[in-house]
């Protein structure tokens, strides 16, 4: 490739190589691997209030967010010396040694690798034995609408005020809404997915036509589902301020609760979520400095388990755990026992 088709930039003090700068990304406006790079440096701050020290998955798109993609565990071979990682572990314990978004230098090399947007944990490359962060999915099943997803959020919102618990809601960059606790970093991921379960449960029990916690998906109908897995142990989210692979280049951004009933994913993309940021600044700026107790929703889960609930299914890829239900949709079960 010739010199000229690379450029250098910025990003946090440090040169970053960015090769076939002018190639479109995104279809819808043109926006290119450049135009990605910029997006990123511009949100750099809030991005690393979130993201900074935790470990992420590679989703890599070589042809943009229209072309074919794969993910990729493990920094390539030729990485700069400077780049940190760290070694991860899957469920079933095979280890990689994945990218730690350390700073925009790091986020701007994986830009320039065709990552659009970021898988990220929810633990601290320095602490991965504890989730700083408890992540609340609201999982639109087919025939479930926006307006539905804004209601689900609502609930979910109540829900957690009235247990004292602060959140704070960003899209999905598609058509769900993500709701984020910043816990203090006292539990493992298997008490904050028990947490998540819990939520899940006393959530549908209130508003049964609304929000489902059915992990089956024959079970869920036209509800909200409040995914808990996306909680267990090495399981990552699409990370807030991260691209989706969408022709408009929509971004999984954070807003505020007074925004809720406003807000739509499609007006949020590379393009306009910086001028909000500039304008309205860090909706979640008030998030940093107060991490949460996880304590009243392991007490609704203590308050379940005494109930008699036995623990919900687990994704297939998970070992058998205790007290868990059998992992067989319920049609299958029937026909099995007939």
């Amino acid at each position: 490739m010739a010199r000229s088709e690379e450029i250098t930039v910025d990003a946090g003090g440090r040169e970053v190589r960015i090769t076939s700068p002018q190639k479109v990304f995104f279809d819808a406006r043109g926006d290119t691997k450049l135009d990605l790079v910029h997006y990123y440096l511009a949100v750099g701050e809030p991005f690393l209030a979130v993201a900074e020290g935790r470990p992420a998955l590679m989703q890599r798109f070589p042809d943009g967010a229209s072309g074919k993609s794969f993910f990729q565990k493990r920094v390539p071979s030729g990485a700069p010396s400077w780049l940190q990682t760290t070694m991860v572990a899957t469920p079933n314990g095979t280890t990689s040694n994945a990218l730690v978004l350390a700073d925009m230098a790091h986020v701007a090399w994986a830009v320039n690798l065709g990552c659009l947007g970021f898988h990220v944990w929810p633990t601290h490359w320095d602490d991965m034995g504890h989730a700083d962060e408890l992540r609340i999915d609201l999982d639109p099943s087919p025939g479930v609408t926006f307006e539905m997803i804004r209601e689900a959020a609502h609930r979910t919102r109540l829900l957690l005020d009235e247990l004292g618990v602060i959140s704070f809601p960003k899209t999905t960059g598609n058509r769900g809404v993500h709701v984020y606790v910043r816990l203090q970093r006292h539990w493992d991921s298997y008490a904050v997915r028990a947490g998540a379960v819990a939520l899940a449960r006393e959530l549908e029990r209130r508003h049964p036509d609304l929000v489902t916690a059915a992990w089956w998906k024959e079970e869920r109908g036209e509800r909200v589902f409040i995914d808990f897995n996306q909680n267990a142990p090495h399981k990552t989210v699409f990370g807030a301020w991260s691209v989706r692979a969408r022709p408009a280049a929509n971004v999984s951004a954070p807003f505020r609760w007074d925004e809720l009933d406003a807000i739509h994913p499609d007006d949020l993309t590379i393009v306009t979520v910086p001028e909000r940021l500039a304008s309205a600044g860090d909706p979640w700026i008030e998030m940093y400095d107060q991490p949460q107790s996880l304590e009243p929703l392991l007490e609704l889960s203590d308050r379940d388990r005494a109930a008699g609930l036995l623990d919900a299914p687990w994704p297939p890829v998970y070992p058998k755990m205790p007290d868990e239900p059998p992992r067989v949709a319920p049609s299958r079960a029937r026909r099995t026992e007939e």
